[in-house]
Parts: C-alpha cells; structure tokens; sequence
C-alpha cells in the first residue's frame, strides 16, 4: 500500500466525550465508551497495511495509544480546516477514518486504500453513515479546499461532502455505509452488530447495551 492511514479522534475525557450518552450513561462511562471505540479502530488501522499510520489528535495521548501511530494535534477553528490540516500533514494519498466507528474492519480499510492506489481508480472515496454524516474519507493529494463550505455535524454532511468534492473536480467512489456511535440507539445497534469489540464490552460494562426487556431485535432497530 502506498496511501498513509489517518485517523481523527479526541482524547476520551469524562464531560468531554461522548456527551450525547449521557444521560443515562455518567461522564465516567461516555468516557470509557469512547476510549473503547478509538482503542478498536486504532487496532484496526494497526492491522492494515500502509507506509504511515498518523493519529490527528485533540487532547493528550494516554495509555491507550498503541505503538505504531504517529502523532500529530490537530490545527484549525473548526472540523473542517482539521481534517485539510490532517491530509497535508500526511502528504499524497491518505485515507482518514474517525474514531466512531469501532466496528470497522481491515478488509474494509485495505479496501480503500487500494483504490486510491489504483491509477486508474477515484481521486477520493467516501464512506457515509445512516445518519447523514460520513465515517470515512480519502483522497489521492491533499485538497484543503474540498473541506471548504461543508457542514459538520448535520444531517447532509455526507450529501454536502460528495457534492463539494464533485464541485472541485474530483472523481468519487462511495464506500459502504457505517454507522456512527453518537446516540445510544446507535452505540446500541453497533455493539450489537460487533459484539466482540472493546466497545461492546464497554457498553455492556455500563449497563446500558439494551433497555430494560428490550429484545436485541428492538435495540437494533
């Protein structure tokens, strides 16, 4: 693989992370959540091929950073000047995921890396979630610009996203589709879907994986 790794996270801090968990989660067990999320997607970008493996942080590094990452703290006003900031920081083809997803897979990853590899594959891709936002993005050069005007944090921030790198030129591949972990409904739905990850662990740890007499068909609805 010739395209470096990203991945864009925030240090895991009670009343910090994951606020949208609590309640009924406490800051305490957000927190843990959260660590558990970006400790599985760190793993996964471990486990995949490629020349560079960067974190973009905000916040300290802690025990849970894993050998192998290279760190550099994120620059920028908002989301969408830290994420142009990530991909010039690691320069050529790169693929960025963030850490909301902890039930992404090498296969997947690799996957990604290999179009943007491709000579005759897209200039970017693009992977979306349910909700509106996307879990993924890659581009084959740094392009600040494709960030430009793009509304985080919303409900067509992937429609807006696609639309942005198809104005500036760039040929687009979407990948599947994930979802975020943001609401319980969806930590719910994603622990379930990867019961096996430090995430779900965590989740059940916290007492909250399922309602009370809620069937697993019904939590992951």
């Amino acid at each position: 693989m010739k395209a470096n790794l990203i991945v864009i996270a925030k240090a895991p801090r009670p009343g910090l992370s994951k606020t949208r968990l609590t309640p009924p989660l406490t800051p305490e067990q957000a927190a843990r959540v959260a660590k558990a999320s970006l400790v599985d997607t760190l793993l996964a970008v471990l486990a995949t091929p490629a020349p560079r493996r960067i974190l973009a942080l905000e916040g300290p590094p802690g025990s849970w950073l894993p050998r192998g990452f290279e760190v550099v703290h994120q620059r920028g006003d908002g989301l969408a000047e830290r994420l142009a900031g990530a991909f010039v920081d690691a320069g050529g083809p790169a693929f960025l995921v963030a850490m909301d997803t902890p039930q992404v897979a090498p296969d997947l990853l690799v996957h990604a890396l290999g179009l943007l590899d491709d000579t005759h594959g897209p200039d970017a891709v693009l992977g979306r979630s349910p909700d509106g936002g996307y879990w993924g993005i890659g581009l084959r050069r740094p392009e600040p610009t494709v960030f430009e005007g793009v509304p985080m944090s919303s409900s067509d921030t992937g429609s807006a996203q696609l639309a942005r790198l198809n104005a500036v030129g760039l040929t687009t591949q979407e990948l599947c589709e994930l979802e975020d972990v943001d609401t319980l409904r969806s930590a719910r739905a994603v622990a379930l879907a990867a019961p096996g990850t430090h995430f779900a662990e965590a989740l059940r740890a916290s007492g909250h994986a399922t309602d009370h007499g809620e069937s697993v068909a019904e939590a992951a609805a």
